[in-house]
């Protein structure tokens, strides 16, 4: 199997980091705090809606994020806010959104037969089932991907998209609703885009699908997918079967909260202990981890695909920046928290403990995680040895972003402070040669 690389993505929003002149002081914050990849929403210009995931042309850009005073042409703009995110060791993704384009686009009149129409000649909208409730994009026109008559015209097209976002600058692609799209075109599309630049990688959004579709999505060529941890309510079985699916199809990446969320924040109440309980857990579930601009000052204002603007930024007493720092250097350093290891949530008596126990399938190194749930209250935890939870010989070493203790004493016992997490690596014994 692939050795995995380190995937820490800072997700720059286009609407609330405003011009690409005005980018500079969030990508060197991003990188301060050791993220490696930043994802950005759509750039292109949008249609009459406002909205970035309502692209009209695919070869222009969102006049928001243009500066008309500069006297650099948009092209270059972009070009050059990427230059500088690489100088400061990021390495940048875009969405890549083939499902569907804006409906006052000039593709439908150049190019009706690539899209799906319905009765009296009117073009198809996405939709989605959002609690039981259908949700109709009006503002979006559907591709017809299957049965459209000019497979290879639509085809051809969507690579010159992809090739044009690379000769940009971009090293990757969060590909937006890929469960929508056949997974025969994925691996057409992923298969020919590496062909020609094989670094690329591609990022399979696949989130509200059925567990099967995620697996078939998983299976078309993607480098990662994304996972519902964020979801997870730290105590119900489902985000392990999820994981044992995909695990040894593709790594996955996790997120304690994402542009189409509301903020983790507002949905704690502004408690910081829950803050870094998420993120600490996020960041070591799974091979990625991905975090939102303003998550690492507690904003609470909702990310708009159409309304946001820099006036928006939002002026708090949190700061978090140094705790990420040291969360995202955990991981940087273990490659048990860069890949999809063997996971498995541990029995223990107290229910608002969450102990999880790690170990890697590239590496000797085996991880033991433990976790107050309990973001308002101290919880107790005891155990008469912490190595009946591991099968390592080598001692424990505490390597926690708060709080690490110089040793590990037995029998166990410790007062868990609110929402705290304990990061434990151990190493295996290398098997003998024969």
């Amino acid at each position: 199997m692939k050795q995995p690389g380190k995937m820490i993505i800072y997700n720059l929003f286009p609407l609330l980091a405003g011009k690409f002149a005005d980018w500079e002081k969030h990508l060197f914050r991003a990188s301060e705090m050791g993220f490696n990849w930043i994802f950005v929403n759509p750039i292109q210009r949008p249609g009459a809606s406002g909205s970035l995931y309502s692209i009209a042309d695919h070869y222009d850009f969102n006049p928001l994020l243009v500066d008309r005073k500069s006297k650099k042409k948009p092209l270059k703009q972009v070009q050059d806010m990427i230059k500088t995110a690489e100088k400061l060791g990021l390495k940048m993704m875009v969405d890549l959104v083939i499902n569907h384009c804006s409906v006052d686009s000039d593709l439908l009149r150049l190019h009706p037969e690539w899209f799906l129409w319905e009765v009296k000649g009117r073009v198809a909208h996405p939709f989605c089932d959002e609690n039981g409730k259908k949700v109709v994009w009006r503002d979006l026109a559907k591709f017809d991907h299957k049965n459209t008559n000019d497979k290879e015209g639509l085809f051809r097209f969507l690579l010159d998209t992809v090739k044009f976002l690379i000769e940009l600058g971009f090293k990757g692609f969060r590909c937006d609703a890929a469960y929508q799209i056949p997974a025969s075109l994925w691996k057409r599309l992923i298969r020919e885009t590496k062909r020609m630049y094989p670094d690329v990688l591609f990022f399979g959004e696949t989130l509200g699908c059925p567990p099967d579709q995620t697996r078939k999505t998983a299976s078309a060529g993607f480098d990662y997918i994304f996972n519902s941890s964020k979801w997870w309510d730290l105590y119900s079985y489902w985000l392990m079967a999820q994981y044992v699916l995909t695990r040894d199809i593709v790594p996955s990446v996790s997120f304690p909260e994402s542009h189409d969320t509301v903020r983790l924040c507002q949905e704690l109440n502004g408690n910081i202990e829950g803050l870094k309980q998420r993120y600490l857990f996020t960041a070591l579930f799974s091979a990625g981890v991905m975090m939102p601009i303003g998550f690492e000052f507690g904003f609470c204002k909702k990310l708009h695909v159409v309304k946001t603007r820099p006036e928006d930024w939002e002026e708090t007493d949190v700061d978090l920046r140094s705790f990420i720092t040291k969360v995202n250097k955990i991981k940087a350093k273990h490659l048990i928290f860069q890949e999809e290891a063997l996971t498995e949530i541990l029995y223990h008596h107290n229910p608002n403990v969450l102990l999880i126990w790690k170990a890697s399938i590239h590496t000797q190194e085996e991880s033991l995680l433990i976790f107050n749930k309990d973001i308002h209250n101290e919880q107790h935890f005891h155990a008469e040895s912490l190595k009946e939870f591991v099968q390592a010989g080598a001692p424990l070493v505490d390597v926690s972003p708060e709080y690490p203790m110089d040793y590990i004493p037995t029998p166990f016992s410790y007062d868990l402070r609110p929402g705290q997490g304990i990061v434990l690596i151990t190493s295996r014994d290398t098997a003998p040669e024969n």
